[in-house]
């Protein structure tokens, strides 16, 4: 007998699994579980973040991911980290990190659901879902063999569209509809931008930077500049604010009075040529661009002082117009997904459809880049599981 079945054995399926209560079956098409899950971090997965607020994460409802993330927070499942005895790690801005593998989170996950005694079936896919009276008529497909279940519950767990690659489809908005649910426009998020071939020399070159668009206030990390445009975790961070066609802005030297600076070198070392000074602060590779692009000559003796102060302006914003993203190829997340407004914050169960839940990246529910995501698949698993096991009280 099944009782719940968890549609997606990734980060906030397992969660979920984990605290269902019994009968409980996850099934996901991919032939391992937590596959995302295995290569976020560079294979030691940003599994958390100790600053984790509502003010970290997008929706259209900035209210809803509150209930769950006050109820299940980063250090709940740091504990849990450390009852596995899983060594980790903070790197800046509270991310932590494992400092062995990802694949240490996947086996804490898997032997929490090994003692709640949930089942869990790979290579296996739902190919049709209906209501019943008493729950939902499932149809499975392992191998090509099928079996009908009849669960009390179904959670979908499948994630949104970014990574295709490894299997990352629309299926729980597919579901969602079928059920009455509406999804808010989706597109790829924490995601490089593109930018014709205006960066193509400065391939590889990484500086600080500080970067906003017009609708977010400005992230401070690093930008990476790439063959094709711009990468690097401000830019990601930014993405998620970014809309076609609109320009964001670059501070490439936050830290930097760089018109107090640069005056102070006219004084003492006014023979040195102005793109010798900037590369003080700068690459040389990105210097060699903007004496180009800003049509930087002579020495630093030569320039007036408005001069510098204007230089040091078009420094601390430096506006680019992106020309699109690169999909969802090789974003992180996905932005937007079920409306949350037919989901119960609380539970995370359909308003509309009992014993329908949502979780996860499914729903419109977005992090910030740095662990922020993994602990909303934390949180909405397990408030998820929670209230599913509640019923079987």
């Amino acid at each position: 007998m099944t009782r719940t079945l968890i549609i997606g054995a990734g980060a906030a399926g397992l969660m979920c699994a984990a605290h269902a209560g019994p009968d409980t079956l996850v099934i996901d098409h991919a032939k391992a579980a937590g596959e995302k899950i295995r290569i976020s971090g560079g294979g030691r997965c940003n599994f958390t973040n100790m600053h984790t607020a509502p003010d970290n994460f997008l929706s259209q409802n900035p209210h809803f991911a509150k209930s769950a993330l006050s109820r299940y927070t980063q250090w709940d499942f740091l504990d849990l980290v450390q009852a596995h005895q899983i060594a980790w790690h903070e790197k800046t801005l509270g991310q932590l990190f494992c400092d062995r593998s990802a694949r240490d989170i996947i086996a804490m996950l898997l032997a929490e659901m090994e003692k709640a005694d949930a089942t869990l079936q790979l290579q296996t896919s739902a190919l049709d879902i209906a209501k019943t009276e008493t729950g939902f008529r499932v149809t499975l497909e392992t191998h090509g063999k099928r079996r009908t279940i009849t669960p009390q519950h179904i959670v979908l767990a499948t994630g949104g569209k970014s990574i295709p690659k490894m299997g990352a489809t629309d299926f729980a908005y597919r579901i969602a509809r079928q059920f009455g649910h509406a999804v808010t426009q989706t597109r790829p998020a924490l995601v490089p931008l593109t930018v014709e071939d205006r960066f193509k020399p400065l391939a590889g070159t990484a500086a600080p930077a500080r970067v906003w668009t017009e609708t977010c206030a400005p992230f401070e990390e690093a930008v990476l500049f790439t063959h094709r445009g711009l990468s690097g975790p401000a830019i990601l961070q930014a993405s998620s604010y970014w809309t076609d066609g609109a320009p964001l802005w670059i501070d490439l030297l936050p830290d930097t009075d760089l018109a107090v600076d640069l005056k102070a070198q006219k004084k003492s070392y006014g023979r040195k040529a102005l793109t010798t000074a900037l590369a003080r602060h700068l690459p040389q590779r990105l210097v060699d661009h903007l004496a180009s692009e800003l049509a930087l000559t002579g020495n630093v003796a030569d320039q007036p002082d408005a001069g510098l102060d204007d230089l040091a302006a078009a420094l601390a914003a430096w506006k680019v117009t992106p020309t699109a993203t690169e999909g969802y190829r090789t974003a992180e997340v996905t932005l937007g997904g079920i409306n949350t407004d037919g989901i119960s914050s609380k539970t995370l169960q359909s308003k509309t459809v009992p014993g329908l839940y949502m979780i996860g990246e499914a729903v419109d529910v977005t992090g910030w880049l740095g662990g922020y995501n993994f602990q909303w698949a934390w949180s909405s698993g397990w408030a998820a599981g929670q209230a599913i096991a509640q019923t079987a009280a």
